[in-house]
């Protein structure tokens, strides 16, 4: 049994990395196509409307996260019926969650015009209305499938989950680029977007059901057990708030004040800062049951360390190569790829995932608060340091726009993951933060040589022709990795390559 879990583990961490490089190279393919069949002004409304309507996705109030910790207790006991009752609770919730969302969307969508302000056209109005509608209902139908998935989840079935989000990435432009050539604009990206998420809900479904043997039971609702998860569950939802004003208020005071153009140069900002998480969140991800499972453990805390630092070093080693990558080619690049108006969001991609790399290579930290019931710290510290964020925000938006809501971000980030959250770590959750940034400071060494190389690349070497351009991401890709490989790595980390190479090799001969 646990073999297969390891294999499950290794699979779904192949697949991890094969959806994320294929979701990239789509994007490279789909995005600039998808923006300029929709034009600046109204891929900026869409996302305008989507950040509105995000705000809806608090309603799971953290449900999700306290799912994995019951099941985990009721796993351990072989309580087959806890876990039973456990879904029957979470399926009436979800649903109840579900009608809450639909009439929050449809009063939103009603009252468009005096949320958005007088910065849009009466046209952009009701075409944002028509989108809030649509992003409501496909937002709607999601929650009472979050008991099958996290159920999937739970039971660390990643190869299934890995393989539907391989799948969508393949489908998603033929759903919505067909719509687009049509002249359906926005609303009817939003209609693909529904009907293809609709799908992959009925896939959970069915797989929980007919290969996973998923059992309700309805009968009973345990009000104790409820307010036992809602009181571990409302920290969790200060988070989830949290991450939406990080993440999309941004969107919305730049609607506000500015209209829909300098949302749309965000918004292509904010989508490499999207891809970015995901690079980081891809490995942290899978270890979220064996954190909960070491936590269970009497002398956790040396073991728990120890992953924290190990997962932490791997998503640095990673990141720093798109960061600095970024930095070097990213420029030219956004010209090319996007177009000459979207070239500010170059300077506000660098601003958001240089700033975010720190909370993000100590993501699992986050999994580990809340398997030992310490997030409710965390949570109060990052709502204050939210507001903060807005209040900065707003000044910094009106004089600089775009660029002015990523610094005022950046700050957020700064102080509250950089600074406040790594002495808590340190002081109460019990992880050896010293030693984690010793060990992250200690691969920094290997980055100069393949820095000073670009930088000499693109000093003498014109990386705005498209030929030296990939010519230079190549030669830097390669010194990145050796470079990395000779000063960087450890054994274990070493391993990991070299060990699925060796038997790709020994299965050839």
């Amino acid at each position: 049994m646990e073999n297969k879990k390891i294999d499950q583990l290794k699979a779904g961490t192949i697949l991890t990395y094969l959806s994320m490089s294929l979701g990239f190279i789509v994007s490279l393919v789909y995005t600039p196509v998808m923006i300029r069949l929709l034009g600046q002004s109204e891929y900026g409304l869409y996302n305008l409307s989507a950040s509105v309507i995000a705000y809806l996705g608090i309603l799971n109030f953290g449900f999700g996260s306290a799912y994995i910790r019951y099941f985990t207790k009721y796993k351990v006991k072989n309580d087959y019926q806890g876990i039973a009752k456990l879904n029957g609770m979470f399926l009436i919730i979800f649903s109840v969650i579900a009608i809450i969302t639909l009439f929050a969307g449809f009063t939103i969508s009603y009252y468009s015009d005096i949320i958005f302000g007088n910065k849009l056209s009466t046209e952009e109005i009701k075409t944002a209305r028509v989108l809030l509608i649509i992003l409501t209902i496909n937002l709607a139908i999601r929650f009472p499938n979050l008991v099958f998935i996290t159920y999937i989840r739970a039971l660390e079935r990643f190869v299934f989950q890995k393989t539907i989000d391989l799948i969508r990435i393949i489908l998603n432009p033929f759903f919505i680029l067909p719509l687009l050539f049509l002249g359906y604009g926005s609303i009817g990206m939003a209609l693909g977007i529904t009907f293809l998420s609709l799908l992959v809900e009925l896939a959970h479904i069915y797989y929980a059901k007919k290969k996973l043997k998923i059992e309700f039971s309805l009968n009973t609702f345990d009000k104790i057990l409820f307010k036992e998860m809602t009181i571990f569950s409302s920290y969790i939802f200060l988070n989830l708030l949290i991450d939406q004003i990080n993440w999309n208020v941004d969107k919305f005071i730049l609607g506000r004040f500015h209209g829909t153009v300098p949302v749309a140069i965000y918004s292509l900002a904010a989508l490499f800062n999207a891809y970015y998480l995901q690079l980081s969140s891809a490995i942290s991800s899978m270890f979220v049951p064996r954190v909960h499972k070491i936590i269970s453990k009497p002398n956790y805390r040396e073991e728990i360390t120890k992953l924290f630092i190990k997962v932490g070093r791997i998503q640095f080693m990673v990141l720093s190569l798109f960061l600095t990558g970024f930095i070097i080619f990213g420029k030219p690049f956004i010209g090319w790829w996007a177009g000459e108006n979207y070239i500010e969001s170059y300077y506000i991609i660098i601003i958001l995932i240089a700033t975010v790399t720190i909370p993000i290579i100590q993501n699992l930290g986050i999994e580990i608060q809340r398997a030992l019931n310490l997030h409710k710290f965390r949570s109060i510290i990052y709502l204050v340091i939210a507001l903060i964020n807005i209040g900065i925000t707003i000044p910094l938006v009106i004089k600089y726009q775009g660029i002015g809501a990523a610094l005022g971000t950046a700050f957020a980030l700064l102080v509250g993951n950089g600074i406040i959250m790594n002495i808590y770590y340190h002081k109460k959750v019990g992880l050896d933060i010293l030693l984690f940034w010793k060990e992250i400071f200690s691969i920094l060494p290997s980055f100069l040589l393949p820095v000073l190389l670009a930088y000499l690349y693109t000093t003498f070497v014109d990386i705005y022709n498209i030929y030296y351009f990939i010519l230079g991401i190549a030669i830097y890709a390669i010194a990145f990795a050796t470079s990395l490989w000779l000063f960087g790595m450890n054994k274990f980390e070493k391993s990991l390559i070299s060990k699925p190479l060796i038997g790709i090799i020994n299965r050839i001969k």
